[in-house]
Parts: structure tokens; C-alpha cells; sequence
């Protein structure tokens, strides 16, 4: 470890200590499966098995999902997801697969952790360590639903350069109305922050790493910085574990890819006027949900997607049971300031639905040989 304390910490960089990476055929089997991560405290049964509907509309490749949730509701998810199995055709049981887990935190004092802004929130933060034999990861917040396939978004992992190992959306895109540029106590990512609710991370890199910090000259691991980070900064934070990502990320700016807002794109981006040219023009491709739209009529346009993919029966037809509902209901929010762009809810949508049903009913005929 001689090396680590004399040369100087300029970029994200892996422990001597730790192999990175995997024999090829092993790797070339993990790429095949992507894997989903979601935190669930409280009442969040339905909102977390919309989200996994969401997934598995679209998706391509198969998903394992990695559900950390408390005690008393591991067996109301696991009798959740036991009755939905019987409900969903064997099309779209077939394409996944699921691990429930306990609530842990491996430093500091758990009780802490658990009530650090939203309940087990922080959660997100011990994946790199819980999750030891998994590569990558996506983890979503339960108020997420994917609006095109979640392959998409995966393939982000393929354009980290080599010193990146995590992305994240910006918080806002106009610095002027931003949370972190206006009221931040606390040191945060680039100039608006970054939302931390969809968070795409390259664990073995994770776990390789040697982060820069304010307290530590030599860096430290992930697992090792995440309680002297809490104790430095707990007195300072708004929202927990979101605000120590953008503290780590800010002395670490290397380490992280940044994806465009329409990946997740939340009421903020519309609710003060339009403020996210992605989604304008490309469509939504990662709606979330956050501040509660999908329960209450505060953004009705969020809440007609979220009914439309929480009441589609799977073996029903995506336009006639899923598209035209949704296209039909949305009428009525034309006249909010999140529903009077239809498009933006709706593009990717359509476009997702149309890949899904050529694969289904298309059938290329290669021509009589002459």
C-alpha cells in the first residue's frame, strides 16, 4: 500500500489491492442479465411493483431486481410479488428474477441511517458493499417508472471512460432556480447538484476506488468514507444520502458520468415551465415521480402515466389497453403546466410500443430462392 500514501490522489483511482474486472467468459454471461435495485419503506408495495411492471414492458435483455426492504414488509413483498407472478403471462416471468433483502447498514449507527431523510433512503449508499458479486447495477427510486427500455439506459455503462463509475441526472438546468446553487450548505457536483433517484454505478469499480475527500489526504474506500462523511457534514444536509453522493462527487467530478434530464425527468422540469430540452425533443424516457404526483391531482400528468402502466393487464394489447387510455386521459391535463406538452409524456411511449409489437407480430420472410 506503500504506493497509495506517496502518489498524489488526482483522479478516481483503483486499489492496488483489488482486482478489477472478470475472466471474459464469466463477464460476457453477467452482461446478459441486467440488474435493477430498489428501496422500500413504508407503504410502497404498489408504487414498487408499477416500477418493475415499467421494466419489464419494454425491456430487451433480462433484469434480476434487488429489493432491500423492512422487516415487517419482506413477506408482504414476497406475497406481492408471488401473487403477481400468477397474475403476468410466462413471456414476462420468464425475463426476470428477484432477491428480497433485509434493511442493513455495515458502519455507523443503523437507526441513523435509516431515518437520514426518507425511511432507508440511505440504503443506496451500502449497495457497493451489500451486493459483493454483482458488477453494475441500476438503482431506481420506487416512484420510477421507464417509459423505454431499460437496456437504454444500461448502455450508459458503456460510454464510462475509465475513470467513471457511477452517473446520475443534473438536479435542475437552470442554476437561477436551482435547489443546491440557491440554498446548499455543503459542498455539492458541478454547478446545480445531482438527483440521486436513478443512479446507474459500476459496483466493482466502486469497491476498487480510492475517493478524495476533506478529511482524509490519502482518499478512502467507499465503505470506509461513508460514516466520517455523515458525521462532517449531518448538521448541514437537506436531503441525506442525495446530499453525500453530491459531496463525494464533487471532490471526485471524474468518477462520474452525467446523463441528460430526460432519464429522469421529475416535476421540477415542468412545473416552473418547461426546463428540460431533452424530453422536448426526444420524449420522457425515465419518468420520476417524486414530491408524491403519483397519489394526489397536484401534476396529473404524471399520475395518468402511472394509472395507465399500474391497471395494464400484460397480455393485453400495449395500443389498445395501455397507448389509447393514456393518450385518451391526457386530454385532461393539457391545461397544467406539465400535461400541455403531450409529446414529452408520451413519445418514447409510442416509440417503445411500436419496437415491442414488431418484435411480436412482424414476421420477415426472406424471399423464395430464385
Amino acid at each position: 500500500m506503500g504506493l497509495i500514501r506517496w502518489k498524489k490522489l488526482s483522479f478516481c483511482r483503483q486499489r492496488s489491492d483489488m482486482g478489477v474486472g472478470r475472466p471474459a467468459s464469466k463477464r460476457a454471461r453477467a452482461d446478459e442479465v441486467m440488474h435493477l435495485a430498489v428501496v422500500a419503506c413504508g407503504n410502497r408495495l404498489d408504487e414498487t411493483l408499477t416500477m418493475v411492471k415499467s421494466a419489464l414492458l419494454f425491456s430487451i435483455k433480462s433484469i434480476k431486481f434487488h429489493i432491500f426492504a423492512e422487516d415487517p414488509l419482506t413477506s408482504q413483498f414476497e406475497k406481492g410479488f408471488l401473487f403477481q407472478l400468477s397474475q403476468w403471462p410466462h413471456a414476462i416471468t420468464n425475463k426476470f428474477q428477484y432477491s428480497i433483502y433485509p434493511i442493513t447498514f455495515s458502519v455507523g449507527n443503523a437507526e441513523e441511517w435509516k431515518k437520514l431523510f426518507k425511511p432507508c433512503a440511505a440504503q443506496r449508499l451500502f449497495l457497493p458493499v451489500i451486493l459483493k458479486d454483482v458488477d453494475s447495477l441500476l438503482y431506481v427510486d420506487t416512484d420510477v417508472l421507464f417509459l423505454r427500455p431499460m437496456d437504454d439506459m444500461w448502455s450508459f455503462l458503456k460510454a464510462f471512460n475509465t475513470t467513471q463509475l457511477a452517473a446520475m441526472a443534473p438536479e435542475h438546468e437552470i442554476p437561477k432556480i436551482g435547489w443546491y446553487s440557491r440554498f446548499a450548505r455543503h459542498p455539492f457536483y458541478g454547478v446545480t447538484g445531482v438527483n440521486s433517484g436513478v443512479m446507474l454505478m459500476n459496483l466493482t469499480r466502486i469497491r476498487s476506488t480510492l475517493f478524495k475527500n476533506s478529511m482524509i489526504p490519502s482518499g478512502l474506500s467507499w465503505e470506509d468514507l461513508l460514516h466520517p462523511l455523515y458525521q462532517k457534514y449531518k448538521n448541514h444536509i437537506t436531503w441525506g444520502d442525495q446530499d453525500l453522493l453530491n459531496i463525494i462527487f464533487h471532490y471526485n467530478s471524474e468518477c462520474l458520468y452525467t446523463f441528460p434530464c430526460q432519464w429522469n425527468y421529475r416535476p421540477d422540469h415542468c412545473m416552473y415551465g418547461s426546463n428540460c430540452k431533452g424530453a422536448e425533443e426526444e420524449g420522457v424516457s425515465i419518468l420520476h415521480g417524486n414530491r408524491g404526483v403519483y397519489h394526489d391531482d397536484k401534476q396529473p400528468a404524471f399520475k395518468v402515466v402511472y394509472d395507465a402502466i399500474h391497471e395494464y393487464p400484460f397480455e393485453d394489447n400495449l395500443f389498445q389497453s395501455l397507448f389509447y387510455p393514456l393518450q385518451t386521459k391526457f386530454l385532461d391535463t393539457v391545461n397544467t403546466l406539465c400535461g400541455r406538452i403531450p409529446q414529452v409524456f408520451l413519445k418514447q411511449v409510442e416509440k417503445s410500443m411500436r419496437t415491442v409489437y414488431e418484435k411480436k407480430v412482424v414476421r420477415h420472410v426472406r424471399p423464395p430462392p430464385k
